[in-house]
C-alpha cells in the first residue's frame, strides 16, 4: 500500500500542476496556495518521503479530487485539457529521463535558483522567471512541446507565461517522482482501483482535518 500511496500522491501533484496551468491560461489567475506547494516541490531534491516533497497532503486536495474523478469516470469532458497536459508531461518526462546532459543542466540551474530563495519568496516574479527560463532552455528544446490552450490576452503576459512554465517544470518533477516510486502507465491501468481507494482515503483525511 505504501508504494500505491506514494504513486497516488505524485499523480495528484501532477494533476494539480496541470489544473493550475489551465486556470492561468484560461482565467489569468489561480489559487496561490495550490500553486505554491508545487513550485516549492521543485526545490525538494532530497525528500525523506513522497509527501515530504509537498509538505502535507492537505496541500494536494485539488489534485486528489481530480484524480478520483478522472479515474472513476475516465472520459470527463471538464478535464479534457488537463488530461492532454498530463499525457504530454508523461511523454516529456520520459524524453528528459533519457537525456543525462539535460538532467544535469536542470539540476545545476535549480541549485542556482535555490540561492535566490534567501532573498525572495518562492512565488516572487524573479523565482518564477528563473524557473520558466530553465524550462524554456531545456524541456522546450525538444521537438515535442506542450501546446497550451487559453486566452491570448493572458498567455502573452510575461508573468503568466512564466508562471505556466514554472508549473510545467513542477509537473515534470512530479512525474519523475511518480516513476521513481514505481509508477508507469501499465501500473496505472492495473492498479486503477487501488489508486482510487488510496486517493479517497487521502482526500478523506484532508476533510477530517478541516
Amino acid at each position: 500500500m505504501a508504494d500505491i500511496e506514494s504513486q497516488t500522491i505524485a499523480l495528484a501533484a501532477t494533476l494539480q500542476s496541470v489544473a493550475m496551468v489551465e486556470q492561468l491560461a484560461k482565467h489569468g489567475t489561480t489559487t496561490a496556495g495550490n500553486a505554491r506547494v508545487l513550485i516549492n516541490s521543485i526545490f525538494k531534491t532530497s525528500p525523506k518521503s513522497t509527501i515530504d516533497v509537498y509538505n502535507q497532503v492537505q496541500d494536494l486536495e485539488l489534485g486528489l479530487n481530480m484524480l478520483v474523478q478522472m479515474l472513476e469516470k475516465l472520459n470527463t469532458p471538464n478535464y479534457s485539457d488537463s488530461m492532454r497536459y498530463t499525457l504530454s508531461l508523461l511523454h516529456l518526462q520520459k524524453k528528459l529521463a533519457g537525456n543525462n546532459a539535460m538532467l544535469s543542466v536542470i539540476a545545476q540551474r535549480i541549485e542556482r535558483c535555490r540561492a535566490q530563495l534567501e532573498h525572495f519568496d518562492v512565488m516572487h516574479d524573479n523565482i518564477l522567471a528563473n524557473l520558466a527560463d530553465i524550462y524554456a532552455d531545456t524541456l522546450s528544446t525538444f521537438t515535442f512541446r506542450i501546446q497550451i490552450r487559453g486566452s491570448y490576452d493572458y498567455l502573452q503576459q510575461v508573468r503568466i507565461a512564466n508562471h505556466i512554465r514554472a508549473l510545467l517544470l513542477a509537473g515534470v518533477r512530479s512525474v519523475t517522482l511518480w516513476r521513481q516510486v514505481g509508477g508507469s502507465r501499465i501500473n496505472l491501468i492495473l492498479n486503477r482501483s487501488k489508486i482510487i481507494t488510496a486517493a479517497d482515503l487521502l482526500h478523506q483525511s484532508v476533510r477530517n482535518e478541516k
